[in-house]
Order: C-alpha cells, then sequence, then structure tokens
C-alpha cells in the first residue's frame, strides 16, 4: 500500500479521518460497488454518460445557489456529494479503460496553460493533489468556480464526442488524454471552490457502503432494551380482508381476531388498491424494526422514557411515516409497483432518509430502505391479486411474507 488508508468495509472514513485515501485505492474501490457492470448494461459508454451527468448535477448545484443564495442552504453538502460522483465515475471510466489514477495524476500537472498546480510532484492520495497547506473553506459559488465548472463540462463533452464518433476505438491514446484534460479540471474546479477531494471521496466511500454494503449489518432493534410490554411483537400476522359496505369496498385489518386501525378505502375517485397501504407500515417494521404508526395502532408506544415517547412514538413521527408511505405508494403506481425493478432510484431513497433526519430511524442506512419499500411493493403486489391476504412479519429474521386467505 502506499501509506493511504484501507478502505475497511462499513468503515465510516469520513468519520475516522485517518490518512488520506489513495488514488489507485479508491480506484479499486469502484469496482467493488460497481452496478452497471452486469448483463445488459455498463461497459465505458455507459460510465462516461454517468460522469457527464454528475458534472451536470455540479452546474445545476452552482447555479441554484447563485439564483438563490443564502436560501439554498443544501449547497455545501451537494457541491461535495456530486464532486465525490463526479470522482467514483471518472475513476470507474478509468479503471475500465486499464489506466490507473495514480499515472494519470502524474501526467495531470504538465502542460498547464490556466492552472498553478500547488499538489505534489508525485502524488498517491488525492490530498496530494491539492494545496500543501491551509483548510478548505468552501464551496464557493464564484464566477471563477462556474468557468471552471464550464470548462469541466466542455472536457467531458469533448471525450463523449471522441468515444461517439469512434477515435477513442481508434487510437486508445485519445482516451488517456482526455482523461488527462478531465482529471486536471477536476481537481483545478476543487481548488477554486475550496473543496476538498479527499472529503469528497470519503463521503462518496460512507454514501456507496450505505446503500451497498460488503456485509449487511442490519443493527438492533430500536426497542431492544425496553420492557417486552412496549416492544413491538417479533412475529405477528395481520389478516386483509375487503368488505362491502353501502356499495363502498373497504379494506379491514384483523390481527389475532380484533380488528385494527380504521376500515379503508382509497379515498381518490380513480381507484388504485391504496386501501392495503397498511402492508407498508408492516414493511416499516419488519425490515427497519420502526413504525410509530404501527405502535399507535398497538398501543406500544414506549411510556417509561417521556422524551422517546413523545418524540420518536408521537404524532410527528406517525404523521412523516404516513408521509413517506403516501409518497412511495405514488411512486409505485406510476412504476407499475415495481414489479419488474430489484434497486430503486438513488433520489428517491436520499429523499425518504431526508425525511426521518432527526428521529432514531435516521441511523438505518439506504440499503435497508430500499429492502423495506420493494419489499413492501412485492406483498402490496399480492394483496392487489388475491384481493387480501395474510401478512406476516418476523422482526428477528427482518423478513415479510404473504399468504393467500382460505
Amino acid at each position: 500500500m502506499d501509506g493511504s488508508v484501507l478502505l475497511r468495509p462499513q468503515s465510516s472514513l469520513f468519520e475516522e479521518c485517518e490518512a488520506p485515501i489513495g488514488l489507485d485505492e479508491f480506484q479499486d474501490f469502484t469496482t467493488r460497488t460497481d452496478r452497471n457492470a452486469r448483463p445488459g448494461v455498463g461497459g465505458l459508454g455507459f460510465v462516461l454518460l454517468g460522469l457527464f451527468g454528475e458534472v451536470g448535477s455540479l452546474l445545476s448545484a452552482l447555479k441554484k445557489k447563485q439564483r438563490d443564495r443564502d436560501a439554498f442552504v443544501a449547497y455545501h453538502d451537494d457541491v461535495i456529494e456530486e464532486l465525490g460522483d463526479s470522482l467514483w465515475y471518472f475513476a470507474n471510466a478509468a479503471l475500465r479503460a486499464d489506466l490507473p489514477l495514480s499515472q494519470l495524476a502524474l501526467r495531470a500537472p504538465a502542460r498547464l496553460d490556466d492552472w498553478d498546480y500547488q499538489g505534489r510532484a508525485a502524488p498517491v492520495s488525492f490530498a496530494d493533489l491539492q494545496r500543501a497547506s491551509g483548510g478548505f473553506t468552501g464551496p464557493v459559488a464564484s464566477e471563477a468556480v462556474e468557468h471552471r465548472l464550464l470548462a469541466l463540462a466542455g472536457r467531458v463533452g469533448r471525450l463523449l464526442e471522441n468515444w461517439s464518433s469512434g477515435r477513442i476505438a481508434a487510437n486508445r491514446d485519445v482516451l488517456s488524454a482526455d482523461l488527462v484534460e478531465i482529471f486536471r479540471a477536476l481537481v483545478a474546479a476543487a481548488d477554486d471552490a475550496e473543496v476538498s477531494l479527499d472529503e469528497a471521496v470519503r463521503r462518496n466511500v460512507v454514501k456507496t457502503l450505505g446503500r451497498w454494503p460488503d456485509r449487511p449489518d442490519w443493527g438492533p432493534l430500536f426497542d431492544a432494551d425496553f420492557p417486552p410490554e412496549e416492544q413491538l411483537p417479533r412475529r405477528m400476522t395481520v389478516l386483509f380482508r375487503e368488505r362491502i359496505v353501502g356499495g363502498r369496498t373497504y379494506a379491514v385489518q384483523q390481527l389475532n381476531g380484533v380488528n385494527i386501525g380504521s376500515r379503508l378505502t382509497d379515498n381518490r375517485l380513480e381507484p388504485d388498491d391504496y386501501r392495503f397501504h397498511d402492508v407498508f407500515h408492516l414493511a416499516f417494521a419488519a425490515i427497519l424494526g420502526w413504525s410509530p404508526t404501527l405502535r399507535a395502532l398497538l398501543k406500544l408506544k414506549r411510556k417509561s422514557r417521556p422524551g422517546i415517547d413523545e418524540n420518536e412514538d408521537g404524532a410527528r413521527a406517525g404523521i412523516i411515516e404516513e408521509g413517506i408511505s403516501t409518497w412511495i405508494f405514488n411512486h409505485g403506481v406510476r412504476n407499475a409497483d415495481f414489479r419488474t425493478v430489484d434497486t430503486l432510484d438513488y433520489g428517491l431513497l436520499k429523499a425518504v432518509h431526508e425525511l426521518v433526519r432527526g428521529y432514531e430511524v435516521e441511523a438505518r442506512p439506504l440499503w435497508q430502505w430500499e429492502r423495506a419499500i420493494l419489499e413492501g411493493f412485492r406483498v402490496f403486489r399480492e394483496l392487489k391479486a388475491h384481493r387480501g391476504g395474510a401478512v406476516s412479519i418476523d422482526l428477528d429474521r427482518r423478513q415479510i411474507a404473504f399468504e393467500p386467505l382460505p
């Protein structure tokens, strides 16, 4: 190794901040989390499109900041996240072309027309690429940064043009030259924006492992150290049945022969089977170990700790959960109830995670949210097909299952 920090499975590198992340080390890391390399998807062209999209997102964040100024409070995190994503795609593209980042970095300082290189002559880490001393105060949103990002976008655009025209296929040196120019532009943009490349890649590692972990760690249940009478049942089966009352179709839920919750309709003129949406609360309980709504229905609030009772199990938490259920339901309706997908859009998962910021379930990584949502929709599709059924959850095994009613 080159003295940089080892990318340990599941480690929060951004928080630990031990040693700078190595260039080739991060590049190798992209292979562990590359979900583009599968049949029918992937290839260098696909990754280059991803790079172009991330650079476009950087420009979009800058323009929002210039337009909204202090109102755009997410600028700092957005820029660092998009820069980290850009570096992921860039490193992965270079890896597919058998070009180590360390070799590209050696060539980047050469023949500079508009950039006074401030890094080390032989960089081995992202920290080596930037100024040797002084902290980073950014990201800033100046005209100089805009100029740098536009130049970066232009260089990525030229690479895509060379790829699509076949120049790269005819001469691999064209690809190498284009990647050097892009690397140079990335570092220059980060310098002018006062952003640490090392911090950007650290956050990217944390984000990526939160979505695709090496070894899934479910974490303890939130009520594990509460009295048994305040814990969600580790196993339970809820029966969903349709009933017609006064010409209207309702869904009712029963637990151990007792009705729970209110009978539900779709609450809209065009039927969409929203009446079965309580299955998502069961999925959240099973996969995440979290459902303020289910706690309220079963009268299992954690009253032994007033702060937890008021904040984690209170009305606001329940409203947030209901809002998430409705929001993801509407996304599912527009996407065939997610019947043909095995992964969800990162933007959707990130938005859900933002909604629960400040609550205990914020500790659950994105991969668990993705599992909960997809499993909820899997059982929801069964309820629709059978017009009801028995839904069982097992919190210890983090599972939710469906069986038709007799």
